[in-house]
């Protein structure tokens, strides 16, 4: 984990939250569903066969324990979530990562993917702030 390094095209879009044993953990800058992003810290993963066993094994548990997060947060705002999307697509950047995506039947993409559709909408300051807080507590 030594040489590990983000992609710099996450920096644009998402912030930190937590390094994790295995991840580092983003919140996706899109007001429009509680999302987050596991990097593995791993130099130079690109799929998942680039991790050890114990590695895919550590990775599957922290996305359920992100599952578990957003799950939460989309309570703590009152809007629970109906469904987890749960993807590691990598076709815009290399870099190994998994989407962790609450969905809502009602919200506004339902039930198409949310990956290139529509623009995301940023979170305001104060929000942003707040839900790393939701995050990390």
């Amino acid at each position: 984990m030594s040489d590990f390094a983000v992609d710099p095209a996450f920096e644009g879009g998402s912030v930190l939250v937590a390094d994790w044993p295995l991840c580092q953990v983003r919140l996706q800058d899109d007001a429009r569903f509680p999302w987050l992003i596991l990097i593995p810290r791993v130099a130079g993963a690109v799929e998942l066969e680039d991790l050890t066993a114990a590695d895919r094994g550590r990775l599957m548990e922290e996305v359920v324990r992100a599952g578990d997060r957003v799950r939460a947060v989309g309570e703590a705002v009152g809007r629970p979530v109906d469904k987890l999307n749960v993807a590691a697509l990598g076709n815009v950047t290399a870099q190994l990562h998994v989407h962790v995506v609450g969905r809502r039947r009602d919200d506004g993409l339902w039930p198409d993917p949310v990956w290139g559709r529509d623009s995301a909408r940023p979170y305001d300051a104060a929000t942003r702030a707040a839900m790393v807080a939701r995050l990390t507590a």
